[in-house]
């Protein structure tokens, strides 16, 4: 039976057509099925799909509304758009010159015990107005959109106070809902302990339990809570303690771990449940294999 809507746009003789179709997420031997289609057809209406499936199948699901545009795309591989499952968008400054002093041997600890790393970003984000950190994110997303990313999750990280983590997620949802690219919104106060609270670290996490996290959820700013677990910035205990605060407000939950060290971060990941395990630059063999047990994604 045809479709009722008319097609505006027809993609025919895709050579390989990608669909993704099938479970996700995807595991091990599983990653290398793509739902792939040869020969593939596509039928779009405005922005809408109409009709995925065979060249030849296509024509006969769908009636082509006057002045359909026809694309021949043989010898061409069309894919969905990518999906970008970790980026930190709302930031003012960039950080390139601590990328020449990591080359030089600086470790990434060094560099944010001589006032650099996180912590800069956090001084210049608050001082930043609301117009130009969006303007300034605007322009991250549209580079991204030009080479093919179409969905992104979003992370606030780089305000480490109620107002700018608020404001960095108000930027997120704004843009979601104006930017072709779709944001999905995480919280990671749990980024760095701000100056402020250097020498008060306790009573930061208390601020993030009992302030941060509340607002946030009520406010629906977040899909995701996010964490630094690595020694030096949020331990495993220190990181427990907020991600339970945030599951109890119906978070989802995220982790950086083991990205400095092998600190048993993926197999806390994988025992809490989280969604995803981030980094990973130093997962020890149980932490692979906690993963693997588990449903919690590697992001790599």
């Amino acid at each position: 039976m045809p479709i009722q809507k008319k097609a505006t746009l027809i993609i025919k003789n895709i050579s390989q057509l990608i669909t993704m179709d099938g479970p996700l997420p995807r595991r091990g031997r599983e990653m290398g099925n793509l739902g792939m289609i040869e020969n593939g057809g596509i039928a779009v209406a405005g922005d809408e799909i109409l009709a995925v499936g065979k060249s030849e199948e296509i024509s006969g699901r769908v009636d082509l509304a006057e002045g359909c545009q026809v694309i021949d795309a043989k010898n061409c591989v069309v894919t969905p758009g990518f999906i970008d499952a970790h980026t930190h968008p709302v930031f003012s400054m960039t950080r390139e010159k601590e990328f020449e002093m990591r080359l030089q041997g600086n470790s990434y600890m060094e560099i944010a015990a001589s006032g650099g790393g996180i912590r800069a970003s956090v001084r210049d984000l608050r001082e930043t107005p609301t117009a130009a950190l969006t303007e300034k994110t605007t322009q991250r997303l549209n580079r991204m959109l030009s080479h093919g990313t179409t969905t992104a999750e979003a992370k606030s990280g780089y305000g480490l106070s109620t107002e700018a983590e608020v404001k960095s997620l108000e930027i997120i949802r704004n843009l979601s809902e104006t930017h072709p690219i779709d944001l999905i919104p995480t919280f990671l106060g749990a980024h760095e302990v701000p100056d402020e609270y250097r020498n008060k670290r306790e009573k930061y996490i208390d601020l993030l339990i009992g302030d941060m996290i509340p607002k946030i959820a009520a406010e629906n700013l977040a899909e995701f809570c996010d964490i630094f677990c690595e020694e030096g910035v949020f331990n495993i205990e220190e990181s427990r303690r907020i991600l339970e605060a945030a599951k109890k407000k119906g978070m989802k939950l995220k982790l950086h771990a083991d990205e400095l060290t092998s600190s048993g971060g993926a197999e806390w990941a994988a025992e809490l449940g989280a969604v995803s395990a981030d980094h990973l630059v130093y997962i020890s063999d149980a932490g692979i294999k906690a993963l693997v047990q588990s449903g919690t994604v590697a992001v790599l």
